[in-house]
C-alpha cells in the first residue's frame, strides 16, 4: 500500500458517531435510558452522557486506544513507530487524565471496547443499567 492509499484511508476514519456507538446509543433508547451524545461540557465529550445519574460512557477503538497494550501502545503496530507509539501512547494517558477529571466531578466513567459491544451489546447495556437506580 502506498502512502498516498493510507491517507486516504485513514481520512475516512470518523472519531464521533461511530457503528458501535451508535449500536450502544440505540440499544440504550430501547430501553428508556436518555442520553447526551458527545457532550461537550464535560471533559473528554463522553460519547454518551446520562446527564440525570452523571454517568459518562465512552465507547473506545480498539486500534486507537491500544486495546490489550495499554502498557506498551504501539506493540500492534507494524510500520512507522516513530509516528504511531507516541500517538497510541498519549491517546491512553488522555484516557486517564479524563477519566480522574470526569471522576472528581463527580461523574461515573464507563469505558467499552467496540469489540465487546459488537459482540454482545446486551453486558454492555446491563452494565450501564447497573448504576441506574
Amino acid at each position: 500500500m502506498t502512502d498516498k492509499q493510507r491517507s486516504i484511508i485513514m481520512s475516512k476514519i470518523k472519531s464521533t458517531n461511530t457503528k458501535p456507538e451508535r449500536k450502544l446509543r440505540l440499544a440504550l433508547w430501547h430501553n428508556g435510558i436518555r442520553y447526551r451524545k458527545n457532550w461537550r461540557k464535560l471533559p473528554g465529550s463522553p460519547d454518551i452522557a446520562i446527564t440525570k445519574y452523571k454517568i459518562a460512557v465512552f465507547v473506545d477503538g480498539d486500534f486507537w486506544h491500544a486495546r490489550g497494550h495499554q502498557e506498551a501502545p504501539g506493540e500492534q503496530v507494524k510500520t512507522n513507530k516513530e509516528y504511531w507509539v507516541p500517538k497510541l501512547t498519549r491517546n491512553v494517558e488522555r484516557d486517564k487524565e479524563v477519566n480522574d477529571q470526569l471522576t472528581q466531578l463527580g461523574w461515573l466513567v464507563l469505558r467499552f471496547w467496540e469489540s465487546e459491544i459488537e459482540k454482545d451489546i446486551g453486558a454492555a447495556v446491563d452494565e450501564i443499567k447497573k448504576f441506574l437506580p
